[in-house]
């Protein structure tokens, strides 16, 4: 089981830091990523990190400004998100491993004023 938290109305420029608790699996044994998707647009990767957390890798829009982690002790996927645009906007889901083969409910992210 995947369950994210953390979102929110956020002004511009603001900053989030999403969650995702993991059960139910060896969370340590996987690479995870996070992923969004706006209203009638395709769902997109956001960030991803290996096993471990030494290897990261972002999606062009958000390099620079947001910040992939995994705390392995507490099971939990962490996503700081900074200087958000209103860009940012969608539902954020975290998933397991390079190919996302399972999915969390996701957690609604708005940047607005």
């Amino acid at each position: 089981q995947l369950v994210e938290s953390g979102g929110g109305l956020v002004q511009p420029g603001g900053s989030l830091r999403l969650s995702c608790a993991a059960s139910g699996f060896t969370f340590s044994h996987n690479a995870m990523s996070w992923y969004r998707q706006a209203p009638g647009k395709d769902r997109e990767l956001v960030a991803q990190i290996s096993v471990g957390g030494g290897s990261t890798n972002y999606a062009d829009s958000v390099k620079g400004r947001f910040t992939i982690s995994r705390d392995d002790a507490q099971k939990t996927l962490y996503l700081q998100m900074n200087t958000l645009e209103p860009e940012d906007t969608a539902k954020y889901y975290c998933a397991i491993g390079w190919t996302a083969w399972f999915w969390g409910q996701g957690t609604q992210v708005t940047v607005a004023s």
